[in-house]
């Protein structure tokens, strides 16, 4: 078994790639669309190149090179807002870099399994309903990042209709340290350890409280995928999973949770910049499928999630033990 990870140096991609070194050792392959790929370490014998997954003929002739047996393909723009201020780079990466992988794929390493991770904010306003979505809740994206990774989405299916052979995974929130301050966890996290460390008023900025997320540990996401790739032989091409805990939580029962974590006195203030017009109440998604076909379950305590994101915040600006 050869892996291939495409984002490999990104948030899902460090810990994709621990956690793929200790199941297939030398057979991984790490493919980034940036330089910082030479810090994450790899075991001898791994490979790593760095990936320009929209320029067609280069994906190709990595692909031919490679002969890998999957791609955890997770190369993109990770936060929402980054997407809308460049919504051509999105379009460019989200959908004709997934479609250039496809394509490479069918002509070059055909007996290759695809696992595209694509994402639940698709579901967009579906989620007004406030049910737990399922796979078969429509498409209504609502932003620049919902659309273009439901466009790549579909276009995957096009290209399962063609003999690719793609598992198309759409997780929902997920969190835990390494996670960049445009998500609303480490967001909390790093006030909190900034403010602890004397560098910020104690003041603490939020956007919309009242929403309430359906959230995951990444370490639990990336479990998913580990379990996409054991059971992909019995998969049919193009089948679709959520990923997800089915659990509503509330931000502000998040920042509760984030403040009794610390000794220090912080106040709360509400920022409109950090609000989102296009907030939908309630968003919860139905893994039931990835339970029962890929034998999947969240292991990881929500609550210790949380702490470690605050210690990693604590430890990047180094103050890794607060007063």
């Amino acid at each position: 078994m050869r892996v291939l990870i495409t984002g490999g140096a990104g948030f899902v991609g460090t810990h994709a790639v621990r956690l793929l070194q200790e199941r297939y050792g030398s057979q991984l392959r790490l493919a980034s669309t940036s330089k910082s790929a030479h810090s994450v370490p790899l075991p001898d014998g791994c490979e790593r190149r760095i990936l320009d997954i929209t320029d067609a003929q280069s994906v190709l002739d990595t692909i031919e090179s490679w002969q890998p047996t999957h791609i955890l393909h997770l190369a993109g723009i990770a936060a929402p807002i980054a997407a809308s201020t460049q919504p051509d780079e999105a379009w460019r990466v989200h959908v004709f870099g997934a479609r250039n992988l496809g394509r490479a794929i069918l002509e070059k390493a055909p007996h290759c399994t695809l696992l595209h991770v694509g994402s639940g904010l698709i579901y967009g306003g579906s989620a007004r309903s406030s049910l737990a979505l399922d796979e078969n809740a429509v498409l209504d994206p609502l932003d620049e990042y919902g659309v273009t990774k439901a466009a790549a989405d579909l276009a995957m299916g096009v290209l399962a209709a063609k003999g690719l052979k793609v598992i198309r995974l759409r997780p929902f929130n997920h969190t835990g340290p390494g996670q960049s301050e445009d998500f609303v966890v480490p967001a909390f996290a790093m006030q909190i350890a900034r403010i602890e460390a004397g560098l910020m008023k104690p003041v603490l900025r939020v956007g919309n409280l009242e929403a309430e997320r359906d959230f995951l540990d990444v370490r639990d996401v990336v479990g998913a995928y580990l379990c996409a790739i054991d059971r992909s032989p019995a998969i049919a091409p193009g089948s679709i999973y959520n990923i997800a805990s089915g659990e509503p939580r509330r931000i502000s029962d998040i920042l509760e949770t984030m403040l009794s974590l610390s000794s220090a006195a912080i106040a709360v203030e509400r920022d409109e910049a950090r609000m989102r017009p296009s907030d939908i109440p309630r968003v919860i998604g139905n893994s039931s499928k990835a339970h029962a076909e890929l034998g999947w379950s969240a292991r990881h305590s929500f609550a210790q999630t949380l702490q470690q994101v605050l210690d990693d915040c604590r430890r990047q600006i180094g103050n890794p033990f607060p007063t």
